[in-house]
């Protein structure tokens, strides 16, 4: 997943993609790591998700600007509105369900 470096660029991005999806981690965090391979595999069954991954570390505003509290956290957006976000304890089969129902209705 390509990495996000700036606050200009995410909401470019956001703005953007018909459909975009937002994996938030940090360097330290060992969950982040342990969850990204099974969410990119999900996300290879919807070839139009664009998706990109953004490291707090990087760009430490991005919890305010976000409203991150917490990670990992992913966001889905389409259009430029948010549709859903989930954090901390993330079900990879019900973020598989979402994402699911909403490609359909736009596919």
């Amino acid at each position: 997943m390509e990495r996000l470096k700036s606050i200009i660029e995410i909401d470019k991005f956001i703005q953007e993609s018909k459909l975009a999806f937002l994996y938030i981690s940090s360097n330290n965090c060992n969950v982040c790591e342990a969850l990204m391979p099974k969410i990119q595999e999900v996300l290879e069954k919807y070839p139009k998700i664009i998706k990109k991954k953004i490291v707090i570390d990087d760009i430490q505003e991005v919890s305010g600007h976000l409203s991150i509290f917490t990670i990992p956290a992913i966001i889905f957006y389409i259009e430029g509105k948010e549709i859903f976000r989930r954090a901390r304890f993330i079900s990879v089969g019900e973020v598989e369900a979402l994402i699911d129902r909403y490609y359909k209705l736009i596919d």
